[in-house]
C-alpha cells in the first residue's frame, strides 16, 4: 500500500495540467493542458479533426465519425443521429486559425440543463513543439449541482485531450 501512495505522489505533479480550477453549486471551470512535438498549425488542424479523435462513447450516435466541426463563426460543433435528427454539441464564437478557437454550448447532461459554457481552445508555440489548454467554464441552473458534475466533465474532457493527444503525435508533419 506504501507504493500506491508514493506512486500517487510523484504522480500528483503531472495532474496539475488537467483540473477543476473552481466549481459551486451553479458553475465550474476545467482547464486541460497538453504538449504535443508538433508545430503550432498542425496542433490546431489536429484539434479540428474531432471526428478522428473524439471518443465515440461520449456521443449519441455511439460513432465519432458523425461529428463535426465548422471553423466559421456560428459554425456547428454538431453530431448527425441514424434517424436523420442531429445534435448541436456547441457553436463556434471565435476563430483565429493555428491559435484559438472558442466554442459556446452545454456539452453531453448539460445540454438539458438551464446552463451553457465557453470553451476557449488555446494553441500556442513552446520550445520543441506546441501546447494545446482547454478551458472550459459553465455557468447556469444545472440542477443546482454544478459543483457535483464538475468532476465527471472533468474525467472526460481529460479522456478527450489524451485522445487528441495521441491523435496529434500521429500526425505526419509533413503537411
Amino acid at each position: 500500500m506504501k507504493w500506491l501512495v508514493a506512486l500517487a505522489t510523484i504522480l500528483a505533479p503531472a495532474a496539475a495540467r488537467a483540473d477543476v480550477v473552481s466549481a459551486s453549486a451553479n458553475g465550474f471551470e476545467i482547464r486541460h493542458s497538453v504538449a504535443i512535438v508538433i508545430p503550432q498549425p498542425l496542433a490546431f488542424e489536429a484539434f479540428t479533426q474531432i471526428s478522428q479523435w473524439w471518443n465515440a462513447e461520449h456521443t449519441y450516435s455511439g460513432k465519432s465519425s458523425n461529428l463535426t466541426l465548422s471553423l466559421t463563426p456560428g459554425g456547428c460543433f454538431c453530431e448527425t443521429l441514424p434517424n436523420g435528427g442531429g445534435i448541436e454539441h456547441m457553436h463556434v464564437a471565435y476563430v483565429d486559425p493555428g491559435q484559438r478557437l472558442v466554442l459556446t454550448g452545454a456539452l453531453g447532461p448539460l445540454l438539458y440543463q438551464a446552463a451553457t459554457g465557453v470553451m476557449d481552445i488555446k494553441v500556442e508555440r513552446i520550445a520543441g513543439g506546441s501546447r494545446l489548454t482547454l478551458d472550459y467554464k459553465v455557468a447556469g441552473f444545472a440542477n443546482g449541482g454544478a459543483d457535483k458534475i464538475a468532476p465527471v466533465v472533468d474525467q472526460v474532457l481529460g479522456d478527450q485531450m489524451a485522445r487528441f493527444r495521441k491523435y496529434a503525435a500521429a500526425m505526419p508533419q509533413s503537411r
